[in-house]
């Protein structure tokens, strides 16, 4: 049997990217006369920070309507559209008190909260999870990576948005956030924990889906593990030397810089599971070109990892541009980045059609 994952990076406003990349997957699919939800193909979801709202957007029933997903990729297409401004917003009265996020975390976290329980409810929980989801974020006070999943019975017992909140919570961008552990409270242990954005470890999720499917058995049982990872486009500035070596820690942090230790941790992380996960899963490994698993006519039937991403071009790399202008490029990115890997996304449709 196979056994399908989609995998969702990091990135912010870019997490338009990879929404746009499954629209067009979705359309494929509905080409074929499949009109189902993306949760009725995929075994398992995992996303980390935008890629989190991503994969809970897919996987957690509608408040009002608990057999439907809280939103399709078009919608979730929109939801970036439309609403990224209010995320990251910044009033000219916090950019003047924290000295331009320095002082403080640059944006405040009450509009990404609004949203998240708007579309995910208050108290959905994640074992309430159409399919299996993981989201992953880092405690901060037990310093430890923490996996939220239904594909684990101890790590379920946590509310849709909050986990989507934490999982956001880039440093510097916004305060950490607090979670429920819902499991904890009933035993009478500690019932919170505050939690930052899982990208300081796994902003590329992929190799955490793939252990979640092994510790549910799946190669045990015989089946085969097929991973559809998806970027939001790597930062292509160079970072130059001359800049660099007087940057100090200030400067690596610096908003102003668009907080450039930051990307180098995501960048890192996302480079080192794609090239993991390409020498595991496919057992010729293609090469890789720009980030991404290059699939041909002779090897697409083959492939058991297909990554889709590339440098950023014509539109900014930072993590919180929402004007007009650089949200029409994201989206446009992906329209061309989904046309470049056609094939890929022609063999996934194929393949996710037969289940």
């Amino acid at each position: 049997m196979s056994r399908f994952i989609l995998s969702i990076d990091g990135g912010g406003i870019r997490g338009i990217i990879p929404a746009t990349i499954l629209a067009v997957l979705e359309g494929k699919l509905q080409a074929r006369g499949k009109t189902l939800p993306l949760h009725r193909y995929f075994h398992l979801i995992a996303g980390t920070s935008t890629g989190a709202i991503i994969a809970a957007g897919l996987t957690c029933p509608q408040p009002r309507h608990p057999k439907e997903p809280a939103a399709d990729a078009k919608t979730l297409v929109e939801l970036y559209r439309r609403r990224g401004k209010e995320i990251f917003d910044q009033s000219v009265f916090r950019k003047l008190a924290n000295i331009g996020g320095l002082l403080d975390e640059h944006y405040d976290a009450a509009a990404l909260e609004k949203i998240l329980i708007e579309m995910l409810g208050k108290t959905t929980e994640i074992r309430d999870a159409l399919t299996k989801v993981l989201i992953t974020g880092y405690d901060i006070h037990a310093r430890r990576a923490v996996f939220l999943t239904n594909a684990d019975p101890e790590n379920e017992r946590f509310y849709f948005w909050q986990a989507v909140r934490g999982s956001s919570a880039a440093p510097t961008y916004f305060e950490p956030a607090l979670v429920d552990n819902l499991a904890a409270r009933n035993r009478g242990e500690t019932p919170t924990f505050p939690m930052i954005d899982g990208g300081v470890f796994a902003n590329d999720p992929a190799m955490a889906a793939y252990v979640e499917g092994d510790k549910m058995g799946w190669r045990d049982n015989g089946d085969t593990i097929i991973l559809l990872s998806l970027g939001t486009g790597s930062a292509s500035r160079k970072i130059p030397y001359q800049q660099a070596k007087n940057w100090g820690a200030g400067g690596w942090i610096n908003p102003g810089n668009d907080t450039p230790l930051i990307s180098v941790f995501m960048q890192g992380q996302a480079s080192t599971a794609s090239y993991q996960l390409n020498k595991l899963l496919n057992r010729d490994p293609p090469a890789f070109s720009d980030g991404a698993t290059v699939v041909t006519t002779e090897n697409r039937s083959k492939l058991k990892y297909f990554r889709l991403d590339a440098p950023l071009a014509g539109v900014n790399d930072a993590l919180d541009d929402t004007s007009e202008g650089n949200i029409a490029g994201l989206i446009e990115f992906g329209k061309t980045l989904a046309a470049k890997h056609d094939l890929a996304l022609e063999e996934m449709a194929d393949r996710l059609t037969a289940i």
